[in-house]
């Protein structure tokens, strides 16, 4: 399986995830489809952006979703921004098969 938002590294598994703050509960929603045609793994946290609660936020929620320890994610970029990409320790790509097919959005 091959996804445009997910790609394995050295023993990690890089995820680009397009991140909504202060949402009313933390949820991934799929898989985004930019306007530009670029793909980002759609996630939502209740967690405000301020002092990085919102990046601990989504960290906490992927490993829940991949089944990781907290301590295997990491922002491996876009600390401030809510386009981030994230670094997830000894999974591959075949732990994204239950997430959803790209949905156009206009956000």
């Amino acid at each position: 399986m091959t996804t445009a938002w997910a790609r394995p590294v050295e023993g990690a598994l890089l995820v680009d995830v397009r991140v909504t703050p202060k949402a009313s509960a933390d949820r991934i929603d799929g898989v985004h489809l930019a306007a530009d045609g670029t793909e980002r793994l759609a996630v939502r946290v209740r967690a405000v952006p301020d002092g990085g609660e919102a990046n601990l936020a989504v960290a906490a929620l992927l490993a829940r979703h991949f089944s990781v320890p907290k301590r295997s994610v990491r922002v491996a970029s876009g600390a401030t921004s809510r386009l981030k990409t994230l670094r997830i320790e000894g999974v591959g790509l075949d732990v994204v098969s239950g997430v959803p097919a790209p949905s156009a959005s206009s956000a």
